[in-house]
């Protein structure tokens, strides 16, 4: 290798050091989390564009904000029946990017949330049992830090942006469900 390429390499291994945050940690892959989530099952990734009535209807089942109209989602099936559907949600916690799975029951309820990748500081980063509490809520007023989610001293901003990801997923996944019987009760061949 010439030596001015190996300065550039040198150069660009840098700049990518300096590009990813000081304590930048993935904890699962998503093949992980679903394996953990959805053991011995089927899983699908399913790919959804909402309508901007769809968005607005989401938000205003979070109360928080719905970035995008594109949803990807992981429907998992075991024996052939519903066994949840998992969620990615990757939002700002202060200033840096965490990346959470949130699982839903088939009945429409919390199942589980798993961290998959966290960029802030780990002292900001909740301990397990915290994320424990959210197992089983539906999206109803006590999905709140100021009611049925205990805060966490030291790390308010993570439990505020995940408490804030898990009631955005959950009305995501009730708007969902609203098209799919909206879609059931209309006649084959679209007709009215």
């Amino acid at each position: 290798m010439s030596e001015r390429m190996g300065s550039a390499a040198v150069t660009l291994v840098s700049l990518l050091a300096l590009a990813s945050p000081v304590g930048a940690r993935v904890f699962l892959t998503v093949d992980e989390a679903l394996k953990l989530a959805f053991p011995g099952a089927q899983v699908e990734r399913r790919t959804a564009y909402l309508k901007d009535e769809e968005v607005k209807r989401a938000r205003e089942l979070a109360g928080v904000e719905v970035p995008s109209a594109l949803v990807t989602c992981y429907a998992a099936t075991r024996n052939g029946k519903p066994a949840g559907t998992a969620y990615l949600d990757t939002h700002r916690v202060r200033t840096l990017p965490e990346t959470v799975m949130v699982v839903i029951d088939p009945q429409g309820r919390t199942a589980r949330v798993e961290v998959l990748s966290f960029n802030e500081p780990e002292q900001y980063l909740p301990r397990g049992a915290w994320y424990g509490q959210l197992a089983g809520k539906g999206l109803d007023a006590e999905l709140d830090l100021a009611r049925g989610i205990h805060p966490v001293a030291g790390a308010t901003l993570t439990a505020r942006a995940t408490t804030a990801a898990v009631r955005r997923v959950l009305a995501l996944h009730r708007v969902l469900a609203e098209r799919d019987r909206d879609k059931d009760k209309k006649p084959p061949g679209g007709g009215r």
